[in-house]
């Protein structure tokens, strides 16, 4: 618990530096996805709604009392007040709370196995959601040119897939710009749909009644089971991008999103939602695009230009996310490595992945062409996002009870919230035929690679174990029959805490010539995000002119390999050299997949092994120089 409050802290200090900067980035990079809902959350809802048979206005008030309760239940209380503790050292998302269960360490047939597994498959989710996010909100924003011009009907798509090849573009730039550019019209659009939520409400104030719980629990209960069900799942649209929240929590900090959430969105949300309910009970021939028909007739077309900047803003929440867990998952060993552009010099936690970048473009604009409107967008989305809402709150129940939490107080809360989750994941179900399957497919296809890639990697260390050299056998034999050394240092980079790196043994088997001075270097990557100076390294002698070096790092830190060596050389002299000069050896391992050695099926495993082939070198991901690197090649068979 005292550890839990010292992360709690150091998090706020981190984040509260420049909290209203950072609020204001919060407002750019977080909020887009949701603060854009009303778009179509209310027009799908009451679509839904209509064929409840109960009268309009009691169908109105019904679909209101849900969205309003939803975003106060799921999003306020559920990830604003709560799962935004179960941060990792001030780092969100689903990877990050494996790393607290110290899941990756799982072996098969624990529980922990089965935790990694329903993680992964969390984590995979929101690549499915990052591909329909950006495809529903532009297309959404784009539509309201038909609303006084259904002439333009054919351009709406083409126009909204030159926008978001524009958002794809511009992500190279990182977070941290576009925040600041995306945040101030962030907060005019949030006071704007505020104010057009006004205006509604004033066109018929009964509509305030909503905030009565009461009227949804009345409509579920009068309306037939599966239009209640569609209503639940349309409803769902409303807080979609919640889970942003949590995902981008190392992007400002706890304090910036929630101070972003309750001042600003929160209000903003509530008061166009009821606007637009009121506009419904008032005109119910409003009820095709509720969202627009709330501004005057000379206002639509600087509404919906302001409308689609603002859903391309939505879009990047969810980017961000994605670049943020592809980089936790890769340092934890679930994914292959990837070119990691640090965008920032002040915040370690801004970075640009361009692989991940130009493959979320492919699935979105895939799915902005495939499916043609938002309406039918809509039957993909939500299905993704209530699973992975589910998961989050059933792993952060387990590290809440891992954290000394009272366990029966931790099973009435979260379990009471997993209840909600479930209920909306069961409505959001209805629509996979209808293309939930695009996200659903895409999930399962990277959670498939990602448990791909970690058992061929332990099958690969199980390899190398095998062909390992023990360290007293390797002295003992250099005892006997002593090598020519050489002046310098040379640093061997090994996967194990023991034994002698392959790399060594193959250079010593055909050259039989040492460097006077040998590191054999590990690289760790812990279970918190960073890692002190003072536990940055560990040295062991093992005999004169061996020395085993230990290197940790977080998984949101870069190992950079000749930093880590420079403050161990300043505590210990390790190089006979400058650093400039030391020897940089690293194998360069060819997989071969076989069916006599036990593993995964043979296919798998060249799966594998054809990731590996494409992952990025070991030097340039541990940021050594390229003049001072030495490959050694040698085949591994799993």
């Amino acid at each position: 618990m005292r550890e839990n409050g010292a992360r709690a802290a150091r998090t706020a200090d981190r984040a509260g530096a420049l909290p209203a900067a950072a609020t204001l980035g919060a407002l750019g990079v977080v909020y887009g996805d949701i603060g854009t809902s009303p778009l179509y959350a209310l027009r799908e809802a009451t679509k839904a709604a209509a064929e409840s048979g109960l009268p309009l206005s009691e169908a109105v008030l019904g679909v209101l009392a849900l969205i309003l309760w939803s975003l106060i239940v799921v999003v306020s209380i559920k990830y604003a007040i709560l799962i935004l503790r179960a941060d990792n050292g001030g780092e969100g998302g689903i990877v990050a709370l494996l790393a607290v269960l110290g899941a990756r360490h799982a072996r098969p047939r624990t529980w922990r196995s089965a935790v990694l597994v329903l993680g992964l498959i969390g984590a995979a989710l929101l690549y499915g959601d990052g591909a329909i996010t950006p495809a529903i909100s532009v297309l959404s924003a784009v539509e309201g040119l038909k609303v006084d011009a259904p002439s333009l009907e054919p351009a709406i798509l083409p126009v909204a897939v030159a926008i978001l090849i524009g958002l794809f573009l511009v992500q190279r730039r990182g977070t941290g710009f576009i925040g600041g550019i995306f945040g101030p019209i962030m907060l005019v659009w949030f006071l704007a749909i505020a104010v057009l939520g006004v205006l509604g409400i004033a066109m018929a104030p009964s509509v305030l009644a909503a905030i009565n719980p009461w009227h949804a629990l009345h409509f579920l209960l009068h309306a037939p089971l599966l239009v209640s069900f569609a209503v639940l799942g349309a409803t769902f649209l409303a807080v979609t991008g919640g889970e942003a929240m949590y995902a981008d929590l190392g992007h400002f900090g706890r304090v910036p999103i929630r101070l972003a959430w309750f001042a600003i969105v929160l209000p903003a949300l509530f008061l166009n939602y009821l606007g637009q309910g009121a506009l419904l009970l008032a005109d119910p021939a409003a009820q095709e695009n509720p969202f627009y028909r709330l501004a005057p007739g000379w206002l639509h077309y600087p509404l919906v230009a302001f409308a689609t900047a603002a859903t391309v803003i939505a879009s990047q929440a969810i980017i961000s996310g994605a670049f943020s867990l592809t980089q936790q998952s890769m340092q934890l060993g679930f994914l292959p490595r990837l070119n990691v552009v640090h965008t920032a010099r002040h915040e370690r936690g801004q970075i640009y992945l361009p692989l991940v970048n130009w493959m979320l473009a492919a699935a979105t604009i895939g799915a902005t062409v495939g499916f043609g409107s938002s309406e039918n967008l809509a039957g993909a989305y939500g299905v993704a996002v209530s699973l992975l809402m589910a998961i989050t709150t059933f792993l952060a129940a387990l590290v809440a009870i891992q954290w000394g939490f009272s366990v029966i107080l931790v099973v009435a809360v979260n379990g009471a919230f997993l209840v909600v989750d479930l209920v909306f994941f069961a409505a959001n179900s209805m629509k996979v035929l209808e293309g939930g399957w695009f996200p659903l497919l895409l999930a399962g296809a990277i959670a498939f690679l990602m448990l791909t890639w970690r058992g061929g990697q332990m099958l690969s260390e199980k390899a190398r174990t095998r062909l390992r050299e023990s360290e007293d056998a390797f002295l003992a034999k250099l005892a006997e029959r002593p090598p020519a050394r050489v002046p310098g240092t040379a640093a061997f980079f090994t996967s194990g805490g023991a034994g002698i790196p392959l790399p060594l043994t193959h250079l010593l088997k055909h050259i039989y010539a040492l460097h006077e001075r040998v590191l054999l270097v590990t690289v760790l990557t812990t279970e918190g995000p960073r890692v002190a100076a003072r536990d940055r390294f560990e040295i062991r002698e093992l005999a004169d002119g061996f020395t085993r070096l230990t290197l940790r790092f977080g998984f949101m830190e870069r190992p950079f390999i000749p930093a880590g060596l420079r403050l161990a050389n300043q505590h210990t002299q390790l190089c006979s050299v400058g650093l400039g000069e030391v020897s940089y050896y690293i194998g360069r391992e060819t997989t071969i997949p076989t069916a006599h050695v036990p593993g995964m099926w043979v296919w798998r495993e060249r799966l594998y092994a054809f990731m590996q082939r494409n992952a990025e070198r070991n030097a340039a991901y541990f940021g050594i120089p390229v003049a001072q690197v030495v490959e050694i090649g040698y085949e591994l068979e799993i």
